[in-house]
């Protein structure tokens, strides 16, 4: 039987209370915006479907957007009986899921975006759970918090992380509730339900979420957001993104809620299906860097053409913030052979946009899926890394989002960072108003920042520095001030910018002492 066409359905007559819904999307990105408004319209109407809980494959919201306005109602209301809980894995861009965690308002559970895609993958195969080694030593791993981002949720526990040995190794075994219901996006249905993600900016994990839902035993019902209906006819089988078995329910979505991301409406540079070549002129949103991160992103890029050395080309993954600006030098300089870019969201080659609009990429040769992404990473198939952080400490352990009244979640940063036999994390010395200038070729501390980030602990470990070490993994971290690596000692001090004072300017905004090295040399900071 073909799938069901529905206009403006009543999802209470579709979802029962108490059900687990999966949610697909990476920013707006395979977003369902519009079915979260009708599940959200449904519930304020008839007080239904409640008791709901929430499977995520990376964050569907912006600003008051997708599922920020669902948590946006949750906080301002006070009404804990719609939703009972949440999987995770960013929460950065939807204020009010953060202020529900910071204020431990719900369970929130947050595993990276390539364990809860490879999740929902086994889940699919009928397996009970995933086996992984990521986030041994981590916030991940049971003896510490086990992938929890509240004291509720350590206490419900419907999402679990149990220790398993395989060959005397330590493993975690991810386990979370079945999804019941999948809230899925795509670009176009064909008149039997064949779902197409040609204008999408990435394929998401709408596949795998939609498998993981139809398992059996308990097979579940799929909807699916389309911006367009193909009035008969079926298109052609390889623009099929999800064969037309796996989908029970169309909705046709107004153009309002079917954006490629929170600053692109629609843009056919960005589009999965595009035939278009990006203009050497395309703008990537990118805010104007002050000194210290133009300092850090030549540095990233410097410790990327040494990795590379005489080699033919080197796959590197760019994150969020400070080395995602790194795709804007590859491409201008004609380097896309020799240094290809991938992002967590799909993309292979291009410029990514940054920001909220961050794994939206322009002028890409390539998209994989979601979880297919995190093949690269999980297995080490990827040269480098380059990763932000927030904070690092005496192990070379790093905290790249949680603080006491600021949280972002994991988002794919574990994964990658664990996988990547050589990884780059790069950030300011210190946090807070840092202001410095160059001048006649030093760098001048002209006024400190006021948030030491090189602690004896971090706050919450979502890089073991340990674990790095035990598999011969290259760590460095690079700051606009000095460059550190992690040796088998611990973190040394190896590079330092002219112009500054090692006791003054470094090691006094350090909690811990650091080693320096016996062949410690100047950073060339030129720009």
């Amino acid at each position: 039987m073909v799938a069901d066409f529905l206009e403006n359905p009543e999802l209470s007559e579709i979802i029962p209370n108490g059900s687990v819904i999966a949610i697909s999307g990476f920013n707006l990105g395979t977003t369902p915006e519009f079915l979260m408004k009708l599940l959200l319209d449904s519930y304020v109407k008839t007080g239904k479907p409640s008791n709901l809980f929430l499977v995520c494959d990376a964050l569907p919201a912006s600003n008051n957007r997708g599922l920020d306005l669902i948590m946006k109602y949750v906080y301002e209301n006070h009404d804990f009986n719609f939703i009972r809980g949440i999987l995770v894995p960013f929460l950065g861009f939807s204020k009010y899921l953060q202020k529900l965690t910071l204020e431990n308002l719900m369970p929130v559970y947050s595993w990276p975006i390539g364990v809860t895609a490879y999740w929902l993958r086994e889940i699919a195969s009928g397996r009970p759970g995933l086996l992984s080694r990521v986030g041994v030593g981590t916030y991940l791993d049971p003896e510490m918090q086990g992938g929890t981002l509240t004291d509720m949720a350590m206490e419900k526990k419907e999402c679990r992380i149990r220790e398993i040995k395989v060959d005397s190794q330590k493993s975690l075994f991810f386990e979370g509730p079945k999804p019941e219901f999948a809230f899925i996006r795509a670009s176009i249905s064909d008149s039997k339900g064949n779902l197409s993600v040609t204008d999408e900016p990435f394929r998401g994990t709408v596949m795998t979420m939609a498998q993981a839902t139809k398992a059996k035993p308990n097979s579940g019902i799929v909807l699916a957001q389309v911006s367009r209906i193909m009035n008969g006819g079926t298109m052609a089988p390889h623009e099929v993104e999800v064969p037309w078995p796996l989908v029970d329910k169309v909705i046709m979505s107004p153009k309002e809620y079917h954006s490629q991301s929170p600053g692109v409406s629609f843009d056919p540079e960005v589009a999965v299906g595009n035939s278009y070549i990006a203009s050497p002129e395309f703008s990537i949103h990118d805010k104007e860097m002050d000194t210290a991160g133009k300092i850090i992103v030549n540095q990233g890029i410097r410790k990327l053409l040494k990795e590379l050395g005489e080699k033919d080309h080197l796959m590197i993954n760019l994150g969020v913030g400070l080395p995602a600006s790194i795709g804007r030098f590859i491409y201008e300089n004609d380097l896309q052979d020799r240094l290809v870019p991938v992002v967590e969201s799909g993309p292979w080659g291009g410029v990514t946009l940054s920001g909220e609009n961050f794994g939206v990429c322009k002028g890409f040769f390539a998209v994989s899926t979601i979880p297919d992404m995190f093949s690269n990473y999980e297995g080490g198939i990827i040269d480098a890394a380059a990763l932000g952080f927030l904070q690092v400490d005496v192990d070379g352990n790093v905290n790249p989002s949680f603080i006491p009244g600021k949280i972002t979640g994991p988002g794919g940063f574990p994964v990658i960072a664990q996988g990547s036999p050589s990884t780059i994390f790069m950030g300011k010395f210190t946090g807070g108003k840092l202001d410095c200038r160059m001048v006649n070729g030093e760098l001048h501390i002209e006024k400190e920042g006021d948030v030491t980030k090189f602690v004896n602990h971090v706050y919450r470990i979502f890089f073991s520095g340990k674990n790095a070490s035990s598999q011969k993994k290259r760590i460095t971290y690079i700051t606009e001030r000095a460059v550190l690596e992690l040796k088998p000692g611990g973190i040394e001090v190896t590079e330092i910018a002219p112009g500054l004072d090692l006791d003054k300017d470094i090691m006094r905004n350090m909690e811990f002492e650091p080693k320096i090295s016996s062949k410690l040399r100047e950073m060339d900071i030129s720009l």
